[in-house]
């Protein structure tokens, strides 16, 4: 290019005008064009003539440039594909230019196509919504892939596999990193899942509540236990986990089910846990029963006694509601009785107590239904009586309590400890209530369920008590309350001994922190022992902490926890936030701010809300029972995880590595 070719970027001159499609003179006077601009490139620039020189200045970033009608418009349209500031591009006039970067990437105009984001892309996508893996060999799906972007190539499942590991590796060590930083503890629930090959899985699930005083929960192992399923293999599995990701000193509590073998595993874990002296109040509030299988074993004990009155009602529903043209003719006999179809007929499943719940609730509804269809139906021979509607609609009346309850037990919102205890001491109270009832059935259920209440109210009550006193609704108050109800006379000594375990909380947290030692005025009371005062070269007030501790005297000293009983209670509000309320009062009860961090973030109930009513187990999905164990944890625990990413809690993915996706053979995947 010559010199009248380069570019020249000096601004044009204060006198220069440019005038579109024009040219002018430095002195303003217009003088006719020798011929007509044609080529397109002048739709961006304006011509102007400067001591008998041609010019063209760029229309975005002002450049001026020499212009020849000997030496054409190259080196514009080399300008103009290089202006940074140019706007509004008419694309119909306007080539794509394909260059190659390397490593995959193709950059096509102003958009940069990369390979290895995509496949991520797919490997998150595949994680998050629980697609197979065999996707990848769809046609369909590679069909569509094509046509949203025929640049990508498609990768095998043995790479997409790989990718997911990959994923669920950076995760993970992010999920490790944020969990030791924490300034908490964790509570663990764990339950066993099956696959349809029959294998069994530990979910590990965590629980904390953050800075920000929210609840958390991540599912952070989903390892494969292999049989049998013995105390010993179990406490194996779950001391591994903590120990491998530096929780046995942070975690408060476990919630299992309840049965032996997770009976036998805690006894073995707290014996293990003991020996570093880290859990709260030596192992007692270790153990939490998951407190809405405790009630589905209350309700399935209620159930069995009014297995007989109940059965006509049950097969007159399996019958009706066998085949469609026998619902068909049960809903035209329904409209013709001026009864509302609003709800189909519903036979229980006997591992799915609720099921039992909404069966006789929607059979009510149609009492007057199934008498009629007798007198049209020769094969229908079991109608329920009087006697039994009544007695379906006594059971439906007190399920009620029970069926709301258990939808709170195991809420995906995870409520908080303090709420459970309530509701626990409204069963004890309704089958009291019950235990009067005129009708002799109603009284055995009643006789029946109390004794599985009273077997395993002992095993939870604990941590929801504690956590009910720190309530500043509630307080001691409640346990006043209802004790009388729940121990009669010896509802007294049971709460001293509530009472005297969250001073023995208070005493444990003042020990192990160094707030005790920067509150004189918070030392002691009964139940705990006041921290040493030493004096302190750096601080020389800390002469006048030890005037005051040695002339007040440790009798005259009260704790953070008697200030707080002390405080009037504050009015019951549906809308309180007891958690809002304690970060903003930390300032006040530093030590006991901490104690409700941890006793709050304690799970009740260690099931979700679909298998809440189920006696049964939960079960691994048909897809993905067929995967290597390591596969399946790598794909639930990420889906956890990047879930969490998705809804904002941005607390632990703050950043975001690039990933590196490494080509593989196309061979076929190794299960």
């Amino acid at each position: 290019m010559t010199s009248e070719e380069g570019e020249n970027f000096s601004m044009p001159s204060a006198g220069s005008t440019p005038i579109t499609g024009s040219t002018s003179t430095t002195d303003g006077t217009l003088v006719s064009k020798r011929r007509k601009l044609t080529s397109v490139v002048w739709n961006d620039f304006d011509k102007i003539i400067e001591d008998g020189q041609d010019y063209a200045i760029c229309k975005h970033c002002k450049g001026k440039l020499k212009v020849n009608s000997k030496n054409g418009t190259k080196h514009l349209h080399v300008h103009i594909d290089r202006c940074m500031k140019r706007r509004n591009v008419d694309i119909r006039q306007q080539l794509l230019a394909v260059e190659r970067k390397g490593h995959g990437k193709v950059q096509i105009g102003g958009f940069t196509f990369d390979q290895e984001m995509s496949r991520e892309k797919l490997a998150r996508a595949i994680i998050l919504h629980e697609y197979p893996l065999s996707i990848v060999d769809h046609v369909g799906f590679k069909d569509f892939a094509t046509s949203l972007q025929p640049l990508f190539k498609m990768v095998s499942r043995n790479t997409i596999k790989g990718d997911i590991m990959k994923i669920y590796e950076v995760e993970k060590d992010k999920m490790i990193s944020y969990l030791e930083k924490l300034q908490s503890r964790v509570a663990i629930t764990t339950d066993m899942w099956t696959s349809n090959q029959k294998k069994g899985y530990m979910a590990i699930t965590v629980h904390y509540i953050d800075e920000s005083w929210l609840l958390h929960h991540h599912i952070v192992r989903f390892v494969y236990v292999p049989p049998p399923h013995t105390k010993e293999v179990l406490s194996d599995v779950l001391m591994d986990f903590l120990l491998d990701w530096n929780m046995d000193r942070k975690v408060s509590a476990v919630t299992v089910d309840n049965c032996s073998s997770n009976d036998g595993m805690i006894n073995i874990l707290v014996e293990k846990l003991c020996l570093s002296d880290s859990l709260l109040l030596n192992g007692k509030i270790f153990h939490m029963r998951c407190a809405a299988h405790v009630l589905n074993l209350i309700v399935k004990e209620g159930l069995d006694v009014i297995e007989v009155e109940i059965e006509k009602i049950r097969e007159s529903v399996a019958y009706w509601s066998a085949t469609p043209s026998r619902m068909e003719k049960f809903e035209d006999v329904a409209r013709q009785l001026r009864i509302p179809c609003n709800k189909k007929l519903s036979l229980d499943c006997k591992t799915r107590w609720n099921s039992t719940y909404l069966m006789l609730s929607i059979a009510i509804t149609y009492k007057d239904v199934f008498p009629r269809l007798k007198q049209r139906e020769k094969y229908y021979m079991v109608v329920p009586t009087e006697e039994e509607w009544n007695m379906a609609k006594e059971i439906c009346g007190r399920l009620k309590l029970f069926y709301n309850i258990t939808e709170l037990f195991s809420g995906r919102n995870y409520p908080t400890a303090n709420t459970f205890f309530i509701k626990v001491c409204e069963i004890k109270e309704a089958l009291y209530d019950w235990l009067i009832c005129s009708n002799d059935v109603v009284k055995t259920m009643a006789s029946s369920m109390l004794q599985k209440f009273d077997k395993y109210w002992s095993g939870c009550h604990i941590v929801m008590a504690i956590a009910a006193i720190f309530d500043p609704r509630y307080k001691i108050k409640i346990l006043e309350f209802y004790f009388p109800l729940m121990y009669g006379s010896e509802a007294s000594n049971e709460i001293e001994k509530i009472r005297g375990m969250c001073y023995e909380l208070l005493s444990e947290y003042q020990s192990k922190s160094n707030l005790g030692q920067k509150t004189s005025s918070y030392g002691t009371s009964s139940g705990s022992t006041l921290l040493e005062l030493n004096y302190n070269e750096q601080d020389p007030l800390s002469k006048f902490d030890l005037f005051v501790h040695s002339t007040i005297g440790e009798s005259h000293t009260k704790s953070e926890l008697d200030y707080y009983l002390e405080e009037s209670i504050l009015p019951r509000n549906s809308n309180f936030d007891v958690l809002s309320w304690w970060k903003t009062n930390g300032i006040k009860y530093p030590t006991l701010q901490m104690i409700v961090r941890d006793i709050y973030a304690i799970l009740v109930s260690t099931v979700a809300s679909e298998s809440a009513f189920s006696t049964g187990g939960r079960v691994v999905s048909k897809h993905r029972s067929r995967l290597h164990p390591d596969t399946l944890e790598a794909l639930m625990c990420a889906q956890s995880w990047l879930w969490k990413e998705k809804e904002g809690d941005s607390s632990i993915h703050d950043s975001q590595p690039q990933l590196t996706m490494m080509d593989e053979n196309d061979d076929l995947l190794v299960l």
